[in-house]
């Protein structure tokens, strides 16, 4: 068999042993982040914060509400004098209430950045979401190239002990040299430690992709049909950033909230109403002689703020600054989601040329390697130049394994950046986690044995 067709043999398997990573049964890309999406701790641990902060709501509407109570209260007396003794027994029952029936508004403000921050926790489900997608992708991709370069490597290995043996049969019969034996031993000794490197990589890489996806990796492959997600021009992937980006939206909603915690500052320094009444029974005994009665009450009582020590206006400061910082902060979310698109778009294009480059390298090498294999043979080249050849081809396969890895990357970086890296725009099969139907749930609690459900 010519060197040739031995190389494209060897190819052959090293795009099986690629493609063939583990088991029998594959898991695509989009498997493996329908398996992740459930089972992921920081997902679900982002919408139990979500789910905490809906509470918020219900704790803001309390403030205008009714309070009801409820209190039993008992006594006996009993004292001795002389040759006399007394006694009494008191039974106390009574039913309270309280509600501010206006306080500038305060409330309203408060139940209001409530929602606000109930809705800056849902879309920290979609920012986590988009990390831990994008993280298994990541991990996916370091598995598969990385299983490609130990095969890759593995060939280089085989190729560089052949060379070996090849130099020891022709310095047996008078052809070689012992130089060439000793070129030929170093290389397959780079190579094996080359070898073992990849090994332990591909290790590393697959305990990631195991955290993340709860499941060893089998028979993986780079194929998706996610490219129709992407734009046509980076001008449509900024637009689609900057009006869905989770971080952007979030930034908005922050932006709510502060506005309303500074509308509840400023009510502070307003008047406030109370209403309070209580209605009770009382039986009474002196010596086993009962007597029984019921009173009530029923009262207002209107509060303003006269002087709080500096903390009301303290309170308006604060708020008025943390408002202008979650301005502030919208702005810079604004810039980061605009350069994490430029900096995705212009990776594919970069992947796209690294390709094209590393292609032409591969095919070049593999043609430059047989003819030197070829000179070699005839006395014209040395078994140096041989090993250089391998060498050079072996780093352009590389680049094409590492180019073609960062194609995939880049593009689920960009869809990402443009916010749609989501499992409701990626159409994978699973319930979308969200706090929404809790939240309005919350949102119409009045009863404090109410429940609520998802």
């Amino acid at each position: 068999m010519s060197f040739r067709k031995k190389l494209a043999a060897s190819a052959f398997a090293l795009i099986a042993s690629a493609v063939a990573v583990g088991g029998a049964h594959g898991q695509s890309i989009a498997q493996a982040l329908t398996i992740a999406y459930d089972h992921a701790p920081d997902l679900q641990s982002a919408l139990l914060a979500a789910k905490a902060s809906a509470e918020n709501i219900a704790l803001a509407q309390a403030g205008t509400r009714p309070t009801l109570g409820a209190s039993v209260s008992g006594t006996y007396n009993w004292s001795v004098v002389g040759d006399k003794s007394s006694y009494s027994t008191g039974l106390t029952t009574g039913l309270s209430y309280s509600q501010t029936i206006f306080d500038g508004n305060k409330t309203n403000a408060q139940v209001e950045a409530a929602r606000a921050g109930a809705d800056v926790a849902e879309y920290q489900i979609r920012n986590s979401e988009q990390n831990v997608l994008l993280a298994v992708v990541q991990a996916y991709m370091s598995v598969l190239s990385n299983s490609q370069l130990v095969a890759l490597r593995q060939e280089n290995l085989s190729f560089f002990q052949a060379q070996l043996q090849s130099a020891r049969d022709r310095l047996d019969v008078g052809e070689g040299t012992r130089i060439d034996v000793a070129q030929a031993q170093a290389r397959l000794a780079q190579g094996d430690a080359t070898y073992r490197a990849s090994l332990s990589s591909l290790e590393i890489s697959k305990a990631t992709f195991e955290r993340y996806v709860g499941q060893s990796p089998r028979n993986l492959s780079p194929s998706h049909n996610f490219n129709t997600l992407i734009p046509k021009g980076l001008p449509a992937a900024i637009s689609q950033a900057e009006t869905g980006h989770p971080a952007i939206l979030m930034a908005k909603a922050a932006i709510r909230a502060a506005q309303a915690s500074s509308d509840a500052a400023d009510a502070g320094f307003g008047p406030k109403a109370t209403l309070n009444g209580s209605v009770g029974t009382k039986i009474t005994g002196q010596n086993g002689s009962p007597t029984d009665g019921i009173s009530g009450s029923l009262g207002f009582q209107i509060t303003v703020p006269l002087y709080a020590g500096g903390a009301l206006g303290a309170s308006v400061r604060k708020a008025n600054i943390e408002q202008i910082k979650s301005e502030v902060d919208a702005l810079s979310s604004y810039d980061k989601v605009r350069e994490a698109v430029i900096s995705a778009w212009a990776g594919i294009q970069s992947a796209d040329a690294q390709i094209s480059a590393a292609n032409a390298a591969v095919s070049a090498g593999r043609t430059v390697l047989d003819g030197v294999i070829q000179e070699r043979d005839l006395g014209t080249r040395t078994t140096l130049d041989v090993l250089n050849s391998q060498a050079e081809l072996t780093t352009a396969r590389e680049g094409l394994i590492n180019a073609s890895s960062n194609k995939v990357l880049a593009t689920f970086s960009l869809l990402a950046a443009m916010g749609h890296l989501t499992a409701a725009d990626l159409g994978l099969n699973v319930e979308v986690k969200s706090a929404v139907r809790y939240t309005n749930a919350v949102d119409d609690v009045w009863g404090e044995l109410r429940s609520v459900s998802e």
